[in-house]
Formats: structure tokens, sequence, C-alpha cells
């Protein structure tokens, strides 16, 4: 999957980088370089809980048999 990324320049120094499709998905880093990997990182944390909270709340009459699917 693809998905844009903003990175601004803090005040202490560090590099912010936030990803505005996926709401409270921020991370940092000392420079560009470490706020690219540190964004991937948290990316893929945000979208594995969401995928647990979904899985969660579905009935479990529904929850036959589990698929994972990397994408």
């Amino acid at each position: 999957m693809i998905f844009h990324v903003t990175l601004e320049h803090a005040e202490d120094g560090w590099i912010v980088a936030e990803c505005p499709a996926l709401p409270g998905c921020v991370s940092q880093g000392k420079n560009e370089e470490e706020a690219l990997e540190n964004i991937k990182e948290a990316i893929t944390a945000w979208l594995w809980a969401e995928d647990q909270k979904a899985v969660s709340a579905l009935p479990e009459k529904v929850v036959q048999q589990q698929i994972v699917v990397a994408v």
C-alpha cells in the first residue's frame, strides 16, 4: 500500500512525520531518513491495531475462520 506522509521540522530539531489518512498516526526522527522509517513502523502498527479492533467487534458466530491477507 502507498500512504502519503508529511514531514515537519519541530522546534527541538526533530523531524515529525504524520500520515494524514490514518488519524493519530504520527512519529518522529532525528533526520528525514529516520522519521520515514519510524512512520512506516507507526503505519504498520496503526493498521494492525485497527484490524484487531475490527475482529474483536465481530459477533462470535460470524468469526468462523480467520484468514490473514497481506497487501
